[in-house]
């Protein structure tokens, strides 16, 4: 088959520079590019998972869940921390270069003269390989928003929105109202609508009733309670399963593992998932940059918080964890977000703060962030760096061995101090 490109980079290189925007919601252009690829509905069902935090660990327990019942599951997540073939798993795997290479072709051959964002891209090719694979179940989380966003081309069987909070407000609107318009956009008519967020706006459900999707949502329709040792799934029928408390930390998990749950559930006809697999995969469940802590001198913390809602989630885990010493943070954005949001829930754990920018083009610059978290941050400041890497060197300088790191703000920043335990033996969990 003939390529433009032949190396997975030379691919994402042009991609990014295809389309005039970076993101263009809208799903027009996609739905034209799918038609010419030639795909018929997908025989496996289809679970898409959106909301403005939550996403990707509800995905990552759907995953591990169907996988523990000897499920071949499909994900396609986003965006990646170290290398873009995360974005695509196929039975727990991030696909080949080779096989993306091979699948951008056939999207570029299909698209024509149809410009594409990176974004609908990548959600085309990941599309398409999973057709060609044929998984038990394909679980798809949304880029922004719902409604318009590109993995809103399929009719999924079960949809799930995990939370409705401030983000993305040039794309999605000011108010949590309008959000939760967006959100509710993958919502289908007959078909299951899981909410796991009990004090989500009421817009949502509403949204979901007008779309004529059966609602389940967490405090009502579903709900889970804490137990010995663990804690207890409630289900529509009154149904009640004991369960071990999931790997990744935070008590807010709970609702993430009880959507995750739910959705299983509704699809129990074609794919039974019993008990015991149920409680392996949410043991089994990992998910890196999710208060990922990294043990050693100094313990790090890394977190892709980058909203107010995401932090407050962030600060009650940070609550419950035993630094022995003294928390220093690396705090990055990317411009579009507000850093006293995240920055005010985390004052009073943080002893002080190392401000930077991330090597994103969407970046906030360092002293436009230190200036507009000047009043926020007083006399905790420990300085304002151009490189991110510089603002670790620093932050590790001030640290003693029983102090902790905290690294957050946006997934880049966490890829970046990722990347700086790439082949050394410390114990990634």
């Amino acid at each position: 088959m003939t390529r433009r490109f032949e190396t997975l980079d030379d691919w994402l290189d042009w991609q990014a520079s295809l389309h005039p925007k970076t993101i263009e919601l809208g799903l027009a252009r996609v739905a034209a590019v799918w038609k010419r690829l030639g795909p018929t509905p997908p025989p496996f069902p289809v679970i898409t998972v959106g909301g403005t935090n939550g996403k990707g660990s509800c995905v990552a327990m759907i995953e591990s869940m169907a996988e523990a019942a000897g499920y071949r599951c499909a994900c396609y997540t986003s965006p990646h921390l170290l290398r873009y073939n995360e974005r695509v798993r196929i039975a727990g795997e991030p696909v080949s270069d080779e096989s993306l290479c091979d699948a951008f072709a056939r999207v570029d051959r299909a698209r024509g003269d149809t410009t594409l964002t990176y974004f609908e891209f990548g959600t085309l090719a990941a599309l398409d390989l999973f057709v060609r694979y044929g998984p038990d179940l394909a679980v798809l989380e949304v880029g922004l928003g719902g409604r318009l966003d590109a993995v809103n081309l399929l009719d999924a069987d079960v949809s799930v929105v995990t939370s409705i909070g401030r983000d993305h407000t040039a794309w999605l609107g000011e108010t949590l109202d309008a959000i939760a318009v967006e959100k509710a956009g993958i919502f289908r008519a007959g078909r299951p609508a899981v909410m796991g967020q009990r004090d989500a706006p009421v817009r949502l459900r509403e949204e979901a009733v007008r779309l004529a999707a059966a609602p389940l949502q967490l405090g009502r329709e579903i709900d889970h309670e804490t137990a010995d040792n663990g804690w207890i799934w409630k289900g529509a029928g009154g149904e009640r399963l004991a369960l071990p408390l999931p790997t990744l930390r935070g008590a807010f998990q709970l609702n993430n593992a009880a959507a995750a749950i739910a959705a299983l559930a509704c699809l129990r006809e074609r794919l039974p998932v019993p008990v015991n697999a149920l409680r392996a995969g949410l043991q089994r469940a990992r998910l890196a940059g999710r208060f990922q802590v990294i043990p050693g001198a100094p313990t790090w913390i890394l977190d892709v918080a980058h909203n107010g809602a995401a932090a407050q989630a962030l600060a009650t885990n940070l609550r419950a964890f035993a630094c022995p010493g003294q928390l220093r943070a690396v705090l990055a954005v990317l411009s579009d977000k507000e850093p006293e949001a995240i920055a005010k829930p985390l004052l009073p754990f943080v002893a002080q703060w190392f401000l930077t920018q991330s090597d994103d083009p969407r970046a906030m610059p360092a002293d436009r962030l230190a200036a507009r978290l000047d009043t926020v941050l007083g006399a905790s400041s420990g300085g304002c760096f151009a490189e991110t890497e510089h603002a670790l060197d620093a932050a590790l300088s001030a640290s003693d061995p029983g102090d902790c790191l905290l690294v957050v703000g946006s997934f880049t920043t966490v890829s970046q101090a990722l990347r700086r335990f790439r082949g050394g033996n410390r114990d990634e969990r």
